[in-house]
């Protein structure tokens, strides 16, 4: 079954939310619209570097837990995870927002992304010669950044329960990923500090995949839900 190892982690991810999505309260499936396109633009983001990143060999991946199917450098199942665990992590972000509407930590949080964003920054920018640590350490940074200071969105509060909450399953597969290996780094472009076998630089790397696809999900929902309210106008109209 080692071939089918990756894959498998993927189907595992995925399974849990999609067979919920139906489940009466949370409806998450009318949601899809929503996640479908975030997914697609931020995952068409990462892919760009994760290829540019194997061909470099800032890391790679084991033949023996793949299925070998490729595209270009990158096995099939690389490609999955920027699909399984976005779409997952949303809908344990709904599931948050679902059971915590209430919650009131929006101030606490700009403040702790604010800090953390400038601390990643600076660590990055000191790390030039590490490509996965400058490189994902200012993207993050800057990402946080420009959520908290530019956009100001009404969401970080929940978004930072659902990072918290998402690290168990984070730990469990990425633990999987890296102590098999399935993925293996090269040090030489990393801080080469490890929780466990995952190098730091990788909790970081699920932020920005987790804070790009949340903004986008909740723009693509605000414009979804515009569109259907003016529909609703038009009809009543009539």
């Amino acid at each position: 079954m080692s071939d089918y190892t990756y894959l498998l982690l993927n189907i595992g991810t995925i399974l849990f939310p999609v067979l919920f999505s139906f489940e009466k309260q949370i409806r998450f499936v009318r949601f899809w619209p929503a996640v479908i396109p975030g997914i697609l633009l931020t995952g068409s983001f990462f892919l760009i570097w994760d290829y540019l990143f194997t061909l470099d060999g800032v890391w790679g991946f084991n033949p023996v837990y793949l299925t070998k199917f490729y595209m270009g450098p990158l096995p099939v199942e690389e490609i999955l995870f920027f699909i399984t665990v976005p779409f997952a992590c949303l809908f344990i972000y709904e599931l948050v927002k679902f059971y915590l509407p209430d919650l009131n930590i929006n101030k606490q949080a700009q403040t702790g992304f604010t800090v953390l964003g400038i601390a990643l920054l600076l660590i990055g920018l000191f790390n030039t010669d590490k490509a996965y640590t400058f490189i994902k350490l200012s993207l993050t940074g800057g990402g946080l950044l420009f959520a908290t200071l530019m956009m100001k969105p009404k969401w970080l509060g929940h978004f930072l329960v659902m990072f918290l909450v998402h690290l168990i399953p984070f730990f469990i597969v990425n633990g999987i990923l890296t102590s098999l290996p399935v993925v293996w780094y090269n040090d030489a472009e990393n801080l080469g500090i490890r929780m466990g076998t995952i190098p730091v630089e990788d909790t970081f790397y699920s932020l920005l995949l987790l804070l790009m696809n949340v903004a986008f999900f909740e723009y693509f929902r605000g414009k979804i839900s515009s569109t259907q309210r003016r529909r609703e106008r038009r009809e009543n109209a009539k």
